[in-house]
């Protein structure tokens, strides 16, 4: 069974249902009902990429959502005739597809569609929820840094500073010394900023506040690529150079060097001269994005 097999993975990593829940920034309650049949498929879904959970012999897809549909699709059944197998509504299966059901819901339909599903074991462990306690201290290479150095010039603040990272900062706001870049003022002509990637949309929000605030002129942001969200629609196409980087960087952590990331990464920069993104888009391989000009 599906919630017996997450389970079984997050015991296998060593973690308690305390663990997991302080990683996921909920309670420990959520984690135990869920593990129980109650709760909601955004939280299964998070617990599963949390784990990284993933279900072999059910369907090619990105997701599990998207495995889930193409599952339907291979047995050839319509939604209806699905929800009838499972004795649910068209309507319930429709917000299982969106990943927005019941985890009781979900269970249902899992009998009718899953026979067959089997764990697949994670293939980069080393960016797995076992490193909870450390989950947001990634180290940019600085190989990399140095390609923003050349690009944009000597970096004078890194508001997501950490004293074992390689960040050339003339001022560094750490954690440890108990700062707090969300909260502080960014001041400088360059600021560096690779910030917890479980935040990424704060962080970048923070980032466009300062610069439209003249505080910061140039602020350069390394981040997951992850399109997905209102924010980068609405309103990063407009105001920023993003760079879709090729390849995937090899991170470093406090006890060195990581696999390369398992996710893509992009570039967001604000308030970058011309010829300091030109040149920055020979150092480092990738796709710019092209600004939208909703006035034209």
């Amino acid at each position: 069974m599906l919630l017996e097999e997450i389970k079984k993975a997050r015991r296998s990593k060593g973690l308690t249902q305390r663990d997991l829940a302080e990683g996921l920034n909920t309670n420990v309650k959520a984690i135990a009902r869920l593990e129980n049949g109650v709760g909601t498929m955004p939280l299964l879904i998070r617990v599963m990429d949390a784990l990284q959970y993933r279900v072999a012999g059910l369907a090619a897809g990105r997701s599990f959502t998207e495995q889930l549909i193409a599952r339907r699709k291979n047995l050839g059944w319509t939604m209806v005739e699905a929800a009838s197998k499972a004795g649910i509504s068209r309507t319930t299966l429709a917000s299982i597809e969106r990943g927005e059901a019941s985890v009781a819901a979900l269970m249902k339909y899992w009998v009718v569609v899953g026979q067959q599903a089997r764990p697949r074991q994670a293939e980069r462990a080393h960016w797995n929820i076992a490193q909870l306690d450390n989950r947001d201290t990634r180290f940019t290479p600085p190989e990399f840094l140095a390609h923003v150095v050349e690009a944009f010039g000597a970096i004078d603040l890194d508001p997501c500073g950490h004293h074992q990272g390689f960040v050339p900062a003339a001022r560094k706001i750490t954690v440890a010394d108990g700062g707090d870049g969300l909260a502080e003022p960014w001041m400088g002509d360059l600021i560096w900023c690779n910030p917890p990637f479980s935040a990424m949309l704060k962080w970048l929000r923070k980032a466009e506040e300062e610069w439209l605030s003249g505080r910061a002129k140039t602020i350069v942001c390394l981040v997951p690529g992850r399109t997905e969200s209102t924010y980068f629609h609405d309103r990063l196409v407009e105001i920023a150079d993003i760079r879709l980087m090729r390849g995937r960087l090899r991170f470093h952590s406090t006890d060195g060097p990581m696999p390369h990331a398992p996710f893509a990464l992009m570039t967001v920069i604000f308030g970058g001269r011309p010829d300091q993104v030109q040149r920055f888009g020979e150092l480092v391989e990738g796709q710019w994005i092209a600004r939208v000009d909703r006035a034209a």
